[in-house]
C-alpha cells in the first residue's frame, strides 16, 4: 500500500487526535510538512503563535484562523505605527478572537498602539506588557480599555505608578491575577485601591515594591486569593503580616523570601492563620527556625513545598517535617547551615514523595545521604547539588540505580566527580539538564558515557570542564540531539573540528564558549551553516575568529536575539555587516572591541537602532560617540550598560 493511500485512510477527527499529542514545536513542524493533508490539519487546529517578524502577522492570521493566543515578545520592531498599519479595516477581524496577548519587551509600543491593539482585540483574557520600561500611567489607561482582562503582567514597567494602577483597576476589575514586580513608583495607595476594586484577585506580586505594612492591610481584604509574592519587601514586617493572619482565608502560596525585616514572629502569624498552605518561600529571610514555629508547622497538612534558603537548620526541624508534612514534594536547603547526613536521613524517611531537593552549598552531605536520598525518594525528577564536594562515584551510582525518573541534575563545582560517577549516572535516560561546571577530572570518556544514554538531554553545562575536548562533542552530537542549552566555556581543548560537530544539533539555541582559543573563523562558518536555531550566542575573549567568521554569522544566523562579542578581533566593517543584518538582535555585548573604532561603534549601533533593547559598551565611549546616536537610542527604549 502507498504512503498515499494510508494517508487517505485517516480520517479528520483521528489526524486531529494525532496533532494534539504533539508537545513540541519540532514534532509539529514534522507533521505538517507530510502532506497537504497534515498541514491543513494544522492550520485548522493550531491556537497558538509566536510571531519572529512582525511583517509576518497578517498572512499567518489569515492562515491559522483559529489562533487565541498570540506571542509578539520577540518582535522587535513593533512599535505604534506598524500596529497602525497592521489593524486596517481588512484585518482587524484577525485579531478580534484573541483571548492572550504576549507583549514582554516591547519597548518601541506606546499609548497609541496599546489601545489600538486592546480595542481591536475585546475578548482578551491576558496581557504581558513585562519588562517594557518605557510603559507609563497613559500606557495603562490604554490597558485600561481591556475590561475583560483576567490576567495582567505588569513586571518593570517603570514608569506606571498609583495613578496607571488606578486606571487599571477602575477598568479592568474582573482581574483575577496581576503580577506589579519591580514597579518602582507603586505605593501602598495605589495597592489599595487595587484591592477595592479587584475584589476576584486570586494571584498578586507585589516583590521589589516600597510598599509597607498597608499593603499587606489592604491584601488581607482579600478573600479569593490564593498566591501571594512579596519578594524583597524591606518595609514590610511582622506587623504587616499580623494583618495577613486574620485574612485571604483561601491562601495557599506565600513567597516572602528576601523580607528582611521580618522575624519568626511573621511567619508564625502566616503559618497559624493559613492551615491549608501549599507552598511556603521564606528564603533569606530568617536566620533560623524556633521551636515555637515549629510547632506551628505541624498543622500544616497540606504542605507540599518549603524553601528555606539560608537558614540555621538543625535534626530537629527535619523529624518534624518528616513527621507532620509527608506530603511534601518539594524541599530547598541551599546554602542552610546545619544539614547534616543525619538530618537529611531524617527527612527523607517520612518524605518519600520528594521530587525537588535543594542542597546547594550544604558542605557537609556526603555519599552516605546521596545514598538514603537514592533509597526512599524514587520519585525525584530534581536534584540540586552544586558545591557539595564530598560526593563521589559512590553518591552517583546510588542514584543512577535508584532515581530512574531523574530529570535535572546539578553537580556544578562538585569536584569529587570523574569519569566513572557520570558512567553511573547515564543510567537515569530522562535527564533533560545535567550542570557539570567547575568538574575538572570529567573527560570525553565520561562524557561518552552520558551521550550514549541521555538522550532526552536539553541542557548541558560544561563551564570549565578543561578535560573536555572534540571527543566528546562528537559524542554529544550524535547522541544527544534534543539539546537547547550548551555551555562549553573555558573548554580550550576544543578546535574548529568540535564545531563542525555542534553542527549537527539541530535544536541548540543557546550555545556559550567563552575563551576557545582553538577554534577560529573555519569552525565558527560550519556551525553557523548548520545550527540555524541559534538565539543566544557567548564569543567572549574567542580572539582568533576574525572578519570571515563575522561574517558568516551575519549571512546564515538570523535567529540571534543575543550577543557577546567582547575582547574579539572583529573589525568596523565585519561589525556594522553583523549588526544590520541580525534583524531579531535585542541584546548585544560589545565591550573592548580592539578593531573596532569611534566611527564602527557609532555606523554599527545605527545600523541596528530600530530594534535593539540592550546595549553594553566601554564607559570610555559615553563621551566618544555622538550626543545624537545616544539620543535615538534612548528614544527607542534601547539600555546601554556601561562597562
Amino acid at each position: 500500500m502507498s504512503s498515499r493511500s494510508v494517508i487517505s485512510v485517516l480520517t479528520e477527527d483521528l489526524l486531529i487526535r494525532v496533532h494534539e499529542k504533539l508537545a513540541h514545536n519540532s514534532d509539529r513542524k514534522r507533521f505538517r510538512l507530510v502532506s497537504k493533508e497534515f498541514n491543513k490539519i494544522d492550520s485548522v487546529t493550531r491556537k497558538t503563535l509566536r510571531i519572529l517578524r512582525v511583517e509576518f502577522l497578517i498572512s499567518l492570521l489569515t492562515k491559522f484562523g483559529n489562533i487565541d493566543s498570540l506571542d509578539l515578545s520577540v518582535c522587535p520592531r513593533i512599535d505604534d505605527g506598524m500596529v497602525s498599519s497592521l489593524l486596517t479595516r481588512d484585518s482587524v477581524g484577525l485579531m478580534k478572537n484573541l483571548k492572550s496577548l504576549n507583549l514582554s519587551r516591547a519597548t518601541g509600543l506606546r499609548s497609541t498602539g496599546l489601545e489600538m491593539i486592546m480595542r481591536a482585540c475585546p475578548f482578551l483574557e491576558t496581557v504581558d506588557v513585562s519588562y517594557c520600561r518605557g510603559f507609563g500611567d497613559r500606557e495603562a489607561a490604554a490597558i485600561s480599555c481591556g475590561g475583560g482582562l483576567k490576567e495582567l503582567s505588569l513586571d518593570k514597567c517603570l514608569g506606571i505608578s498609583d495613578v496607571g494602577l488606578a486606571k487599571i483597576a477602575v477598568g479592568c476589575s474582573r482581574l483575577e491575577k496581576i503580577s506589579l514586580k519591580w514597579c518602582m513608583e507603586i505605593t501602598d495607595l495605589g495597592v489599595d485601591l487595587l484591592c477595592k476594586k479587584c475584589v476576584d484577585l486570586k494571584f498578586a506580586d507585589v516583590s521589589y515594591l516600597k510598599v509597607t505594612n498597608e499593603t499587606l492591610r489592604s491584601i488581607a481584604s482579600l478573600r479569593k486569593l490564593e498566591v501571594l509574592a512579596m519578594v524583597g519587601c524591606a518595609l514590610v514586617d511582622d506587623v504587616g503580616c499580623q494583618f495577613l493572619e486574620n485574612g485571604c482565608p483561601l491562601l495557599e502560596e506565600i513567597d516572602v523570601s528576601r523580607c528582611d525585616s521580618l522575624s519568626s514572629s511573621g511567619l508564625t502569624s502566616i503559618i497559624s492563620g493559613h492551615s491549608g498552605l501549599r507552598r511556603l518561600n521564606a528564603a533569606y529571610c530568617i536566620s533560623e527556625f524556633p521551636p515555637a514555629l515549629l510547632h506551628y508547622m505541624k498543622d500544616l497538612k497540606n504542605l507540599t513545598a518549603i524553601v528555606i534558603n539560608g537558614t540555621r537548620v538543625s535534626d530537629s526541624i527535619f523529624q518534624i517535617l518528616s513527621s507532620y508534612c509527608s506530603s511534601l514534594s518539594e524541599i530547598g536547603l541551599s546554602k542552610c547551615t546545619g544539614v547534616t547526613n543525619m538530618g537529611i536521613a531524617q527527612l527523607v524517611s517520612g518524605c518519600v514523595n520528594l521530587k525537588i531537593l535543594s542542597l546547594t552549598c550544604c558542605h557537609s552531605v556526603t555519599d552516605a545521604a546521596i545514598s538514603v536520598i537514592a533509597d526512599s525518594c524514587e520519585k525525584l525528577v530534581c536534584l540540586r547539588l552544586e558545591s557539595c564536594n564530598m560526593i563521589t562515584e559512590k553518591g552517583l551510582e546510588q542514584l543512577g540505580s535508584r532515581c530512574v525518573l531523574l530529570e535535572e541534575l546539578d553537580l556544578t563545582d562538585c569536584y569529587g566527580i570523574n569519569d566513572k560517577g557520570l558512567e553511573c549516572l547515564s543510567r537515569c535516560s530522562e535527564l533533560l539538564s545535567l550542570k557539570l561546571g567547575f568538574c575538572a577530572n570529567i573527560s570525553d570518556i565520561g562524557l561518552c558515557y552520558i551521550a550514549s544514554n541521555c538522550s532526552k538531554l536539553q541542557e548541558l553545562d560544561l563551564y570549565r570542564c578543561t578535560g573536555i575536548g572534540d571527543d566528546g562533542v562528537a559524542a554529544l552530537s550524535s547522541g544527544c540531539k534534543k539539546l537547547k542549552n550548551l555551555n562549553l566555556s573555558y573548554c580550550n581543548q576544543i578546535t574548529d573540528i568540535g564545531l563542525n560537530y555542534l553542527g549537527c544539533l539541530e535544536e541548540l539555541s543557546d550555545l556559550e564558549m567563552r575563551q576557545l582559543d582553538k577554534i577560529t573563523s573555519v569552525g565558527l562558518t560550519a556551525l553557523a551553516a548548520k545550527c540555524r536555531s541559534l538565539a543566544d550566542l557567548d564569543l567572549k575573549h574567542c580572539e582568533k575568529i576574525d572578519d570571515p567568521g563575522f561574517c558568516a554569522l551575519a549571512y546564515y544566523s538570523r535567529n540571534l536575539r543575543q550577543i557577546n562579542l567582547s575582547h574579539c578581533t572583529i573589525s568596523d566593517m565585519a561589525l556594522c555587516m553583523l549588526m544590520g543584518n541580525l534583524t531579531r538582535l535585542q541584546d548585544a555585548k560589545l565591550v573592548h572591541l580592539k578593531n573596532v573604532t569611534v566611527e564602527g561603534y557609532e555606523l554599527a549601533l545605527r545600523a541596528c537602532c530600530v530594534r535593539i533593547k540592550k546595549v553594553k559598551l566601554v564607559a570610555s565611549l559615553r563621551f566618544l560617540l555622538s550626543l545624537e546616536i545616544l539620543e535615538i537610542l534612548d528614544a527607542r527604549g534601547c539600555v546601554i550598560r556601561w562597562d
